[in-house]
């Protein structure tokens, strides 16, 4: 998942503590042929959306609930998910509009029990559309050196690597920065 330097102080937070009342959702096991549609994702699935950045991204590089409140509510910020025929969420992405009109995918996350099942190439391909309506031409993001399954991904959607980004990730581990023009 991509971590926003400039912003990390702001957003990042290691100590959140599960909102009262908060029910564990137990995972659907999804069905093979199992239906999802892509949605627009916004505010009011706050709740749902950071407790499902949790169980994607248990490595230590989940946001914080503040970090999603942010990004759901900038004016920037172009983002959508992706949810079983019962509305359940299973995937999103999130990206922003730079001052300089690069799109910037910052999160894609898909429930664990939802993966291979084209889902974050659906939501790639959406946030693409949606970057494009708001005239970006130039998306980058930012992976992890050894998440090789989501590289792969971004390189068959036409992504190309062009940086390696030494100690990126909180945890220390390098990053690579990919790029795709969408002209």
């Amino acid at each position: 998942m991509a971590v926003l330097k400039k912003f990390r102080t702001r957003w990042w937070s290691q100590t959140d503590e599960p909102y009262e009342g908060e029910k564990k959702e137990k995972p659907i096991t999804p069905a093979w042929g199992m239906r999802y549609d892509v949605r627009p994702l916004t505010i009011s699935q706050l709740d749902e959306c950071w407790r499902l950045d949790q169980r994607c991204f248990i490595d230590g590089e989940a946001y914080s609930r503040e970090t999603f409140d942010y990004l759901l509510t900038a004016p920037e910020a172009v983002s959508y998910r992706a949810v079983t025929s019962g509305g359940v969420m299973v995937g999103f992405v999130i990206g922003l509009i730079e001052p300089d009109h690069t799109g910037h995918v910052t999160t894609v996350g898909v429930a664990p029990e939802h993966r291979r099942r084209s889902l974050a190439k659906r939501l790639m391909n959406q946030v693409e559309e949606g970057f494009a309506k708001r005239n970006v031409r130039l998306v980058r993001l930012e992976v992890r050196v050894l998440n090789i399954a989501a590289q792969k991904l971004y390189e068959g959607l036409g992504y190309s690597i062009t940086q390696r980004l030494p100690k990126y990730y909180s945890n220390g581990g390098d990053g690579l920065l990919m790029l795709k023009s969408l002209e």
